[in-house]
């Protein structure tokens, strides 16, 4: 397995890439998504949670990311020593009609197969996204971890219906007329993810590269008067069924799969890993499960992490593993601490497996 860290596209500098290579990292994870654009300089280290506004604004909806950008963010990532191993969440502009099946779903639909021509063609390798109507919602933050630790949780649901001109937690037409997205079922959220993976999982087999879907985090049934995809661990064979292409995967997130309330995380961990369907993998704890948890310290939650990987190691994953967000310690740099606490922690449990599988290599060579 390979230690990596993701970056936020507002963290996307030599600084960053240094602190990653300093705790050990040998990959980034990256967003180019502007998730916290227009907010104060005290909100760019934590997560984004927003409100029933939102987080923000999406991007350009003109203007997809090009491939000299991609090529450029690559080299200078290579050039601190690290690998870009995968581009996390497409922009609400570029794909917010292919998630509402709206007018602009075809013309859409070509954009996102020329950023994934593109993705392939700057030699990076995989592209998470999440296909969800809602986005990351209703959670709350306070000091909700170890030593009062700022971290965020969920404290209910919320059916609150979507505006109009907002999609996957961010607005992408301020403009948009009054009233609110239209509810729809379960089927037909399938349908159209069923629609998306057909138009570009052979376009993202030509081109190398891997699409990796993260489950909805807040798990819940439904949120915001919508319904969502993959809320129980099940449901992620689901989507490994509905299509059989190669680049069809697993964003796997083990904190929000621990948020559920159905399975076994260890189960599942040791099913999907089996399957060689998971492209990276989100490590957090948390402590609960919806309709109320709170994230933890890697250490500190309901979920036996050195248990995972071990799982992990065993099933032959030798893909990319990161702290997707951790809690916030009380210092001068919050997010800085916090993401090295886990890294330190993550690092010393590889080195432990790896020092386990190679002993047990020697004891069967001494046996036999």
């Amino acid at each position: 397995m390979k230690l990596g860290l993701g970056l936020y596209r507002h963290m996307l500098d030599a600084e960053h890439y240094r602190f990653a290579r300093q705790c050990g990292c040998t990959d980034l994870v990256v967003h180019l998504v502007d998730y916290f654009k227009g907010a104060p300089p005290d909100a760019l280290h934590n997560q984004p949670t927003g409100g029933n506004t939102g987080w923000g604004f999406a991007g350009d909806p003109n203007r997809l990311w090009s491939l000299e950008e991609l090529q450029n963010l690559r080299a200078q990532v290579e050039d601190e020593g690290l690998c870009l191993a995968a581009i996390e969440n497409f922009d609400p502009a570029h794909w917010h009609d292919i998630l509402l099946d709206g007018p602009q779903k075809a013309a859409q639909l070509e954009g996102i197969q020329t950023l994934i021509r593109r993705v392939g063609e700057a030699g990076i390798g995989c592209i998470g996204y999440n296909f969800s109507l809602a986005g990351v919602a209703a959670r709350i933050t306070g000091p909700l971890a170890r030593g009062g630790a700022m971290s965020v949780g969920t404290d209910g649901g919320d059916d609150t219906p979507i505006p109009n001109g907002m999609i996957w937690n961010m607005v992408y037409d301020a403009d948009a007329p009054a009233g609110t997205v239209a509810s729809i079922g379960y089927d037909e959220l399938w349908r159209r993810l069923e629609g998306f993976l057909d138009a570009v999982l052979p376009v993202a087999e030509a081109a190398g590269v891997t699409l990796a879907l993260h489950p909805d985090d807040p798990p819940f049934p439904t949120l915001r008067d919508t319904p969502r995809l993959v809320y129980q661990p099940a449901l992620y064979q689901k989507l490994i069924d509905l299509n059989s292409s190669r680049a069809n995967k697993l964003e796997f997130c083990v904190g929000t799969l621990a948020e559920m309330t159905e399975g076994d995380v260890y189960e599942s961990v040791e099913k999907y890993s089996a399957q060689g369907k998971i492209a990276y993998v989100h490590v957090r704890n948390v402590a609960g499960q919806v309709p109320r948890y709170h994230e933890t310290f890697i250490d500190d939650g309901d979920v036996d992490m050195l248990r995972v990987l071990r799982i992990l190691h065993q099933s032959g994953f030798e893909g990319v593993i990161i702290p997707d967000h951790t809690p916030q310690m009380s210092c001068a740099a919050p997010w800085h601490a916090g993401m090295a606490y886990a890294l330190g922690w993550m690092k010393a449990a590889l080195t432990t497996i790896e020092t386990e599988s190679a002993q047990s290599v020697a004891q069967s060579v001494k046996l036999s």
